[in-house]
């Protein structure tokens, strides 16, 4: 799956987002809002954000001021400047035509996302992961002594995790005065409570107090065995696709896998390793690259594969069709091709196709069933000579209608 820059302007800084698109058809769009001084690489935020593209749900993620990549400080920075920053997210992917109708936080992301939904008009459904429900929970891992600091000076260095981050007294001062209650209660959202019953960083009675403050439609899942930051193998991954099936009423409609009109496919660099591209074909979005042997990341199939899995599509297609036309008892179709190179040969590309049919058919059924394979108009395109044209510029449009594969197959069928 594709990983886009995504950043933004924020409340008071530039934000730097990471967009994860879907390979395949787009259910809908989602922003992350990461845990307390974690950053949008966190694994957490990373493994719930590719994990929900996954599930055809685009995901951004982004670093709050002062955080990672964005600009700002700490220092500077407040609880309510978070949450207007999610609502700065949401704005600018509305910009760039993917406005969010998810919402995800974790840990103190989930408390600035029930502070911002209320203010995203795009959100249709909000989910927290270990959320706490007093926006101050933070300060409980601040120690006296450096809270004692900050009151004093006006600003301090706090040691969590072992990393020092500095804050002023606006920021413990603004989280002392959150009323989360009021706002979950206002929510007008789904809301969907995830947690884990063992959470030895914020405890589990924090998203009890969440969930009756909530009014319905909402779901309380129970992360049985999960730790704070769910690393555990596959713990994000299993998070993630209960939100996305959670979330699916609350998602627009799928978009159409293809259009009536252009039918180019283009690929284009992700900037991911030296050979990575993302196809778009036929409405859906997938990686080609090559295999690390050659240099590449093995992320997605190589453009000798892609031409394979056009002839193994055209001939199972070409198939069925004629089957259909006879009326015979074809249960299912299945063609693998395989490409090499021989030296010394002419043509010294050499496809390799094994069909395999499933159904009563008898010898002579079979066998003709075989000879059609050959008229597949993919099949019939490689055996022949095809014209390439090359110009410089953005891709022309299509010329051809995008049934040009089944019409040619027809009269293919029926010659």
């Amino acid at each position: 799956m594709p990983t886009e820059v995504f950043d933004f302007p924020g409340t008071r800084a530039p934000i730097a987002g990471r967009l994860e698109v879907p390979a395949g058809p787009v259910r809908g769009w989602a922003i992350v809002a990461h845990c307390f001084t974690c950053g949008k690489d966190q694994l957490v935020a990373v493994r719930v954000a590719r994990a929900l593209a996954a599930q055809g749900i685009g995901t951004l993620r982004f670093d709050f001021a002062g955080i990672g990549e964005s600009g700002g400080s700490l220092a500077e920075s407040s609880f309510a400047d978070d949450a207007r920053d999610i609502v700065a997210a949401a704005a600018a992917m509305a910009a760039a035509a993917r406005a969010p109708a998810l919402l995800v936080g974790h840990s103190f992301g989930g408390a600035a996302a029930l502070a911002a939904a209320g203010d995203m008009p795009s959100i249709k459904a909000v989910a927290t992961i270990a959320a706490p429900f007093d926006a101050a929970h933070v300060l409980h891992h601040f120690g006296e002594d450096s809270l004692s600091a900050i009151e004093r000076d006006g600003v301090g260095d706090v040691t969590l995790a072992g990393r020092s981050f500095r804050f002023g007294k606006r920021f413990l001062d603004e989280l002392r005065h959150q009323d989360q209650g009021a706002r979950i209660g206002a929510l007008h959202r789904p809301l969907l409570v995830l947690h884990a019953p063992f959470d030895q960083v914020v405890d589990v009675e924090n998203a009890t107090r969440i969930f009756l403050a909530a009014r319905h439609p909402k779901s309380y899942v129970s992360l049985d065995k999960a730790d704070h930051m769910l690393s555990g193998e596959g713990q994000a991954e299993h998070v993630a696709a209960m939100i996305a099936a959670w979330a699916a009423p609350y998602l627009p409609a799928p978009e159409r896998t293809r259009d009536s009109g252009a039918a180019d496919v283009v690929a284009e660099e992700t900037g991911a390793g030296r050979f990575q591209v993302a196809i778009q074909a036929g409405g859906t979005r997938f990686l080609a690259d090559e295999p690390e042997s050659v240099g590449g990341l093995g992320s997605g199939p190589t453009p000798y594969d892609l031409l394979s899995a056009g002839l193994a599509a055209c001939t199972t297609m070409t198939l069925r069709l004629y089957a259909n036309q006879k009326g015979w008892p074809v249960a299912r179709i299945r063609t693998a091709v395989g490409h090499q190179k021989r030296k010394g040969e002419v043509p010294a590309d050499l496809f390799a196709r094994r069909i395999e049919i499933e159904g009563a058919l008898d010898d002579e059924q079979r066998a003709r069933m075989l000879e059609i394979a050959d008229r597949c108009p993919v099949h019939r395109t490689l055996e022949s000579a095809a014209a390439v044209t090359t110009s410089a510029g953005a891709p022309p449009a299509a010329t051809d209608p995008i049934d040009a594969h089944m019409e040619a197959a027809t009269r293919l069928v029926d010659g």
